[in-house]
């Protein structure tokens, strides 16, 4: 459990389209074996400390010839934003997904002053 030591707890959120790979026949589309796609997603404003990240998928477009595979996740997370991973693998045709993040942990408080 991660706690938040802070008072002052902020929250960014977003959503964005990893892929659309059955437009162009992308690998996702077209491919097969172990496949990834990654985004970087950059906070609004750093976080004082790692936050953490909630991701899910919210529009998963695939094939109906296979079973469905898939793994999304927040990788490499840091103050100022992280990867977000999605993976899928063997014969698992992919045409187009979409994904969304929160992201929660300490900010700095505006109304303590910073001395040198």
């Amino acid at each position: 459990m991660k706690r938040i030591s802070s008072h002052t707890i902020g929250m960014d959120q977003g959503t964005l389209e990893l892929f659309s790979d059955f437009q162009d026949g992308g690998e996702m589309w077209t491919g097969s074996g172990t496949r990834k796609v990654s985004r970087a997603v950059e906070f609004s404003e750093a976080f004082t400390a790692q936050p953490m990240v909630q991701v899910s998928l919210t529009m998963w477009d695939m094939g109906s010839d296979s079973n469905a595979r898939a793994d999304i996740r927040a990788e490499n997370v840091t103050e100022t934003g992280f990867d977000l991973v999605f993976r899928t693998w063997s014969d698992t045709r992919i045409a187009r997904v979409s994904a969304s993040w929160l992201a929660i942990g300490d900010v700095a408080d505006p109304e303590q002053w910073d001395l040198y």
